[in-house]
């Protein structure tokens, strides 16, 4: 992982283009038994109005059999799920998949435990050589 000047923010550097990232990201979600809820494609978004932008989309995911429990509990938490991956490519070319802290969630929500702890290890394992892939 990769620091950011948000704490809040865990951003890892792939070795892949944008959208060989992107796909790795969803199948290795899917493959953990998680939902894939949408896909946000922000370039085409700002094309559509005449702006442009560099490859930018937002993966919404997650497990409701987990969340909800997690929602019930501590409700602000739901302003935060479904849980998100953003893949971009920054002004010189590199790849990046970002997400929200365990950690930051945990202390945004008051919570006694770190909510979906896994889920940076499981983006990583996305960046992965093909033959580790599921």
């Amino acid at each position: 992982m990769s620091a950011s000047p948000d704490p809040g923010v865990l951003s890892l550097a792939s070795p892949h283009a944008f959208d060989d990232t992107t796909e790795r990201g969803v199948r290795v979600i899917e493959h953990a038994g998680m939902t894939i809820f949408t896909r946000i494609d922000q370039q085409s978004a700002a094309e559509a109005v005449g702006l442009s932008m560099p490859p930018m989309t937002l993966v919404l995911f997650g497990n409701p059999k987990a969340g909800t429990p997690l929602m019930q509990a501590h409700p602000t938490l739901a302003i935060d799920l479904p849980l998100k991956a953003l893949i971009w490519e920054d002004a010189h070319g590199q790849v990046w998949v970002s997400t929200n802290s365990p950690e930051y969630l945990q202390r945004r929500h008051g919570m006694a435990k770190t909510p979906f702890a896994g889920v940076p290890e499981l983006l990583a394992q996305a960046m992965e050589s093909s033959k580790t892939q599921p």
